[in-house]
């Protein structure tokens, strides 16, 4: 299968899906957070570098309370929680060059909180920076391999980002097998598991795409 013709197969109902569920760590529920504009059908998704995303429901930020904890942030040189507010309101916003930076301080002084790495790595994706995205959810998963919001996110960029829907398969696995089975992480990554298997059946999560034309490696027997 061609690289550039990969997503095409899991793009309009399942891309909506996914797209609903990229989210930062500490957003309260999925859906909330905004979809990456997409230039067409299939394409790797990003939204403009600290912009809106198409479909924006981004909160109108208070430039009030910006001031008043960036006055603390000053104040207070080794408080990461400030810093991770400031950037969470700038992720709200959909301002997300500037979540970038305040994440970024955050983690300076606090380099083991998983929610502010992830929340870092979407930011990354969402300014165009897909490698940096990736790295940075690896960092995560350092810090907590259990994270399943980073498994799902790390699904979404795989797939939307790089068109590795094996990547993405073996990432929503992890989801699956990790959170609780009812949990709404569980249920889109089993429904993006879906979506995937229903049209590239050829890719098996954890496995490789099979060459244009060629079978798939056969399962090795029991006991081999």
């Amino acid at each position: 299968m061609k690289p550039e013709s990969i997503v095409v197969g899991i793009a309009g109902a399942l891309f909506g899906l996914l797209c609903g569920w990229m989210l930062g760590a500490q957003q309260v529920s999925p859906g909330q957070a905004p979809a990456p504009q997409v230039a067409q059908a299939g394409a790797a998704a990003a939204a403009p570098a600290g912009g809106a995303a198409q479909g924006s429901t981004a909160k109108a930020i208070d430039l009030a309370q910006v001031q008043a904890l960036e006055k603390q942030a000053t104040e207070r040189p080794t408080d990461a929680s400030v810093r991770t507010q400031l950037a969470n309101l700038y992720f709200d916003a959909e301002n997300y060059a500037e979540a970038t930076r305040w994440y970024q301080a955050s983690l300076k002084i606090a380099p083991t909180n998983a929610d502010v790495s992830t929340d870092l790595a979407v930011s990354y994706y969402y300014t165009n920076q897909v490698d940096q995205a990736l790295a940075q959810f690896a960092r995560s998963l350092e810090i907590d391999p259990k994270h399943t919001k980073t498994w799902l996110n790390l699904g979404i960029v795989r797939a939307f980002g790089k068109q590795d829907l094996a990547g993405a398969g073996e990432a929503w696995t992890q989801v699956v097998t990790l959170a609780p089975a009812d949990s709404p992480e569980a249920r889109a990554a089993r429904q993006a598991l879906d979506g995937l298997k229903s049209a590239h059946p050829e890719i098996a999560p954890g496995g490789t795409p099979a060459r244009d034309g060629a079978a798939a490696p056969a399962a090795p027997k029991q006991g081999a």
